[in-house]
């Protein structure tokens, strides 16, 4: 008898689950269950079609041909609704019911929006899908002010394509720096003075108390908890994501702010899956759960999980040190890790705009920022996941070419 496999979500790490499952064995029947319209594309390319600066051809990566020529069924459109875990079915909207084997959930989120007044007004614009991005890229276009709100990875893609698009922005954050949690003032003020350049204005100690809007609900701009107004007719916001587990409710699947999982990407529930940013998996490295929504951990998260899928027993572990980049400025800017977990810190500016921040943890690598010279990415990762113990020569990591032979002689964590 075949397998099924029956995969919820299509994107990178659904997508790749699905791949791996194929390429691992060629007879079983594979589902992937998708409520978006189109397949697969890049998720890191849409900023730039959002900026004006690519077309829509390289952003696709798979059209409904390559699920076909891989003997894959890709059923757009489809809105599950429940899981029965039990029964192992999957129950949807209007397409009836699925039967599996075995089960992966890579739904992912939604845009988690503003709890103010007006925050569904005409013009206010969330950053997550393809769909997303056309609506942006037209809007900005023809826009003249704009406000940003969110000062993290998303947010700041929306500031770059108000400055892509000669739009005047205000980036509205809560506190004194982008991204606080990761850098300090020193380093963000790289960040802040590239933005400002661009036509960006940081406005620090700030946000929204409520959007304004014109007689037909079209956003005009937002006034601040400060009662400071900023006008915009193009507003973005990017404050974090809703994870999408409603169906699994009742499902018996265990929860906590996304989907929980082992080290093999395995829920509590029999047959059953998880990857992408929605799983709280356990990090190997980290030494406890965590949860991480980068490209490229959600695409390895999916390949062990397909590993897995058509294992007799689970044995791949996902143990990944994850990066994101960010390409909007004249300098590079890479993050790794888990930046905001550390206990402790150091860090160092080594030009205007070359700056290098380590997170550590229990005196161990956890994640780090790196601002210009990227060329460290490759030890500081190969140190976190050795899970060495640097304490006392932390020294080490600031030196603007890392020696690991300048590390007294340590033994690694054993994986």
């Amino acid at each position: 008898m075949t397998t099924s496999h029956v995969i919820i979500g299509d994107g990178i790490a659904g997508s790749s689950a699905a791949e791996t499952i194929r390429e691992a064995d060629p007879d079983a029947d594979v589902t992937v269950l998708t409520d978006e319209g189109e397949a697969l594309y890049n998720r890191i390319l849409i900023k730039e079609f959002a900026k004006g600066k690519l077309p829509e051809a390289p952003i696709s990566i798979h059209d409904e041909d390559w699920y076909a020529e891989r003997d894959i069924d890709l059923d757009l459109n489809t809105y599950v609704t429940a899981v029965d875990t039990d029964a192992h079915e999957v129950h949807t909207h209007e397409s009836g019911v699925y039967e599996y084997d075995k089960l992966l959930v890579a739904t992912g989120g939604t845009p988690t929006q503003l709890p103010v007044e007006n925050s569904d007004a005409e013009g206010i614009h969330h950053f997550w899908t393809f769909e997303d991005a056309r609506d942006i890229q037209e809007h900005a276009d023809a826009a003249e002010t704009g406000i940003i709100v969110g000062a993290g990875l998303l947010g700041i893609d929306l500031a770059a394509i108000c400055a892509a698009q000669d739009v005047e922005g205000k980036y509205l954050m809560r506190g004194d720096c982008w991204w606080r949690y990761a850098l300090s003032e020193e380093g963000a003020e790289i960040i802040h003075d590239a933005l400002r350049e661009r036509d960006v204005e940081p406005v620090f100690q700030s946000g929204v108390d409520r959007f304004e809007v014109d007689d037909d609900g079209v956003v005009t701009g937002a006034t601040d908890p400060n009662g400071d107004f900023y006008e915009g007719d193009f507003v973005g916001v990017a404050i974090g994501l809703d994870f999408n587990t409603e169906f699994l409710r009742g499902s018996g699947i265990e929860l906590d702010d996304g989907i929980v999982t082992d080290e093999h990407m395995r829920t509590n529930a029999e047959d059953v899956y998880a990857a992408g940013d929605i799983t709280q998996f356990e990090d190997l490295i980290l030494g406890e759960r965590a949860q991480n929504g980068a490209w490229g951990s959600a695409k390895e998260q999916g390949s062990i999980a397909g590993q897995n899928m058509v294992a007799d027993e689970p044995a791949e572990e996902f143990r990944w040190v994850s990066s994101y980049s960010i390409t909007h400025f004249d300098f590079p800017f890479l993050s790794f890790g888990h930046p905001t977990l550390g206990d402790d810190f150091v860090e160092r500016k080594y030009s205007e705009t070359e700056w290098r921040r380590v997170a550590l943890r229990n005196g161990r690598v956890v994640g780090g920022v790196l601002i210009g010279d990227l060329a460290p990415q490759s030890k500081l990762k190969q140190l976190a996941r050795e899970r060495r113990d640097i304490s006392g020569q932390e020294d080490v990591l600031l030196a603007e070419t890392i020696d690991l032979d300048d590390l007294d002689a340590a033994p690694a964590e054993a994986e």
